[in-house]
C-alpha cells in the first residue's frame, strides 16, 4: 500500500507481527497482557474479581472484515444473543464496585443498553461525535456513537476532578476586573468545567496520528482516557475482551494502571505490543494536557501549557 509522505500510521511486517504476537499469550497468566486468543475461551482463564475496570468495544452489528476473519451481520435476536452471551461470560471477573463501559453505534445500542441493564445498574449513555468519513446522500451522516455506563453495584469510582473539561470562553465575565470562574492564560481565557455526557472535543485516530493502525474501528486514545481516569485508580485492573489494536491497554498503561487484554487477531495483537512498546517513548495522549482535557483546535494553547 503506498501512502503519503508523513502518513504516521503504524505498520509491521509479517516477521515484526510474528516476533510480536509471540509475546503475547493464550491464556491469563497475569495482568499486563495481551491475550492472543477466542474472547470466551480466555474469560474462563481469568479469576474472580479481579477487575476494577471493564472497557467494551465489541463488534457492531455490521459486516466487517478484521484482520483474517470477517464479522457478519446478524438479525436482533442473534445479536442480542451474542451480546448477552459476552456479558454473562465476563461478569465474573468483576469486583463489587468495578464500573463497566460498553461501546455501540445507534443501532447496537437500543440492544445493549437493554441487555447491560439486565446485568448491571445503568447510569448514564455517553454520545460522541466521531466526525469521519464523507456525507450520505439519502440519509443524515452517521456521526455518533454511543457508550453505556454501567456499575456493579450503588459504590463505584468516579473521579470527576480528572475528567474535567477546558473550554475556551468567548465572552468572559468579570467582577470588580477579575475573571469569574475563567482563567486568563498566555494561550487565551478558559474554563475548567464539569464533563457531560455528550463529547464532541475527540478526533478519530486518522493517518497523521502516531496512534493509528489499520484497525478498521480503532478508538482514540483520548476516549478511553476519560473512561479509564473517571472510573479508575492508579494500580487497579482494566479489562478488555474485544481489544482490537489495543488502545485500552496502551492508555491504561500511559495512566498508571494494569491491563487485561484480549484479542483473537494476531495482528492486531501485534499491533497492540507494538504501541505498548512505543509508549514508552511517548507516553503523552492527544488533547489530555496539564491533567485536562482540551477543545479541539486548541493545539497552541496546549503547547504553552506544557512550558
Amino acid at each position: 500500500m503506498n501512502r503519503a509522505e508523513n502518513n504516521r500510521t503504524l505498520t509491521l511486517n509479517e516477521d515484526e507481527i510474528i516476533r510480536y504476537t509471540g509475546l503475547c499469550p493464550c491464556t491469563y497468566e497475569s495482568e499486563n497482557s495481551i491475550i492472543h486468543g477466542d474472547v470466551f475461551d480466555v474469560l474462563k482463564t481469568i479469576p474472580a474479581g479481579i477487575v476494577d475496570l471493564l472497557i467494551v468495544d465489541p463488534p457492531y452489528n455490521l459486516s466487517k472484515i478484521y484482520g483474517q476473519q470477517t464479522f457478519k451481520k446478524m438479525n436482533d435476536e442473534e445479536y442480542s444473543s451474542f451480546s448477552y452471551r459476552w456479558l454473562d461470560a465476563v461478569k465474573h471477573t468483576l469486583k463489587p464496585n468495578a464500573s463497566v463501559y460498553v461501546c455501540s453505534d445507534w443501532q447496537t445500542s437500543i440492544f445493549v443498553g437493554k441487555i447491560l441493564g439486565e446485568f448491571f445498574t445503568v447510569q448514564n449513555r455517553i454520545t460522541w461525535q466521531r466526525e469521519k468519513g464523507r456525507g450520505a446522500v439519502h440519509n443524515w451522516k452517521n456521526a455518533m456513537e454511543d457508550i453505556w455506563f454501567a456499575t456493579v453495584s450503588p459504590k463505584f469510582t468516579f473521579n470527576v476532578n480528572d475528567v474535567k473539561m477546558r473550554r475556551r470562553v468567548l465572552a468572559p465575565y468579570k467582577i470588580d476586573g477579575e475573571p469569574k470562574d475563567w482563567t486568563k492564560t498566555s494561550g487565551g481565557n478558559f474554563r475548567d468545567t464539569f464533563p457531560s455526557n455528550f463529547w464532541d472535543d475527540i478526533s478519530i485516530p486518522y493517518w497523521s496520528m502516531p496512534e493509528n493502525t489499520d484497525h478498521p474501528t480503532q478508538k482514540p486514545e483520548k476516549l478511553f482516557a476519560k473512561l479509564i481516569l473517571a472510573s479508575s485508580n492508579a494500580g487497579e485492573i482494566i479489562l478488555d475482551p474485544f481489544a482490537g489494536s489495543g488502545t485500552s491497554a496502551v492508555v491504561a498503561k500511559k495512566l498508571g494502571r494494569k491491563f487485561i487484554a484480549i484479542e483473537r487477531e494476531a495482528e492486531y495483537c501485534a499491533y497492540a505490543q507494538k504501541r505498548l512498546e512505543n509508549a514508552k517513548s511517548t507516553p503523552g495522549i492527544q488533547g489530555y494536557v496539564d491533567g485536562v482535557f482540551w477543545e479541539r483546535n486548541t493545539l497552541a494553547a496546549q503547547k504553552k501549557a506544557m512550558i
